[in-house]
């Protein structure tokens, strides 16, 4: 059975047990009869993600690109992310989320600025449609708002999915929702999108991309979570593909210390890649050109309750990542130090210093596929 075949069996594999609870569709739905709650409701957000970056790479920059001549900026602030965000309930079924980064602006803002601008409507806990642009199901980072991740950013595999429009902001439609198979809690989205970036006036080719993820609840007491991804679709006459599978865990070891873990793997077809190289400088199959990772997340976490320091947080993801292990792999270890202070409850205010340390199993020279150490402070505020 070749893989589109396969991967098209999981995605209606998946997709079966949704069907098979739809009896009760009409079970659990919101009303609006309580009128002492005035609508719409707003409610602001922001995000300010501040750094101050060293690179101990040699003639490497502070964007991880080595320079074999001239000057080398090799120390620099910068702010990461300045964010700014409105959710507006229009009643207890529907909800419009705007979501823009102004600090996109600092460089060229075509394609970027705006994140979310979607809308929701909730029939019920099985089902509700998000429609517009937003970060589809597809992985554990995919469900995570970037200011409470365990790490500094995003992992390697979790941008380059995204130029490949299985994560990140994309633009489409997707239906979620929850149900119960036996004592197990099964959480779903299912998700049809052009794949090919935010902020896109339209799409660039007839083809769409389907993907779907579900999370199944194996232990409640330790939050233990296993994530099940697949996706497929076609991008000009070349049908691509996405699988990936991810479990996370909380245990809470005594009273101040808990411990939490994410692993994630994921694979798919390397499009974006494949697109960008001239047509006689690549073979005739996108199947050939693939992108695999893998990642842990491991995290300790101490409750202090000092005066305003909350809680002190020991992290080091190690991940794994190749993007093209098919034709030409140079695999891209990362290992990423971290230990983080947090002012206020839900990291309202949060103080990171860590590294970014990134080993290529072949340096290319004047390319960002080059050895690095990146030193990083970074201050965050949210609202």
């Amino acid at each position: 059975m070749n893989k589109s075949l396969l991967v098209k069996f999981v995605f209606i594999f998946f997709i079966t047990p949704f069907f098979i609870n739809a009896q009760d569709v009409n079970a659990q739905i919101p009303t609006d009869s309580d009128n002492s709650i005035k609508y719409p409701q707003f409610q602001f957000k922001g995000l300010l993600q501040a750094r101050y970056l060293e690179s101990f790479g040699e003639n490497v920059d502070v964007l991880g690109v080595h320079h074999s001549t001239g000057e080398v900026t090799q120390s620099s602030f910068d702010i990461k992310r300045m964010r700014v965000g409105l959710n507006t309930k229009l009643s207890t079924t529907t909800e419009v989320v705007i979501l823009v980064n102004l600090a996109d602006f600092k460089s060229d803002p075509k394609g970027k600025v705006l994140e979310n601008a979607y809308g929701k409507y909730t029939f019920n806990k099985y089902i509700a449609l998000t429609g517009g642009q937003f970060r589809p199901a597809f992985g554990i980072e995919e469900l995570v708002p970037v200011d409470i991740i365990k790490s500094f950013d995003f992992s390697n595999q979790y941008y380059e999915f995204g130029k490949n429009g299985w994560t990140s902001f994309q633009i489409g439609a997707s239906a979620t929702g929850a149900f119960d198979i036996g004592k197990i809690p099964v959480n779903y989205a299912i998700s049809v999108l052009n794949g090919n970036g935010r902020n896109q006036e339209m799409d660039n080719d007839n083809g769409k991309q389907y993907a779907t993820r579900w999370v199944f609840e194996l232990s409640k007491v330790h939050k233990i979570n296993l994530g099940l991804n697949g996706g497929i679709g076609k991008r000009a006459d070349q049908k691509v593909f996405a699988v990936g599978a991810d479990i996370t865990s909380d245990f809470k070891l005594t009273d101040r210390f808990s411990f939490d873990l994410q692993i994630e793997y994921k694979q798919g077809s390397n499009q974006n890649l494949y697109f960008s190289l001239p047509v006689d400088g690549r073979t005739s199959n996108v199947d050939d050109y693939q992108m695999r990772g893998v990642y842990f997340l491991p995290n300790l976490r101490y409750i202090v309750d000092y005066k305003k320091l909350s809680s002190l947080e020991l992290s080091c993801r190690f991940e794994s990542f190749d993007n093209n292990f098919k034709v030409n792999s140079n695999v891209r270890k990362t290992y990423t130090p971290m230990i983080s202070l947090e002012f206020g409850k839900a990291y309202l205010g949060r103080i990171e210093m860590g590294f970014e340390i990134d080993r290529y199993d072949k340096n290319i020279p004047d390319t960002s596929f080059y050895n690095d150490d990146l030193f990083l402070i970074q201050l965050q505020l949210r609202l």
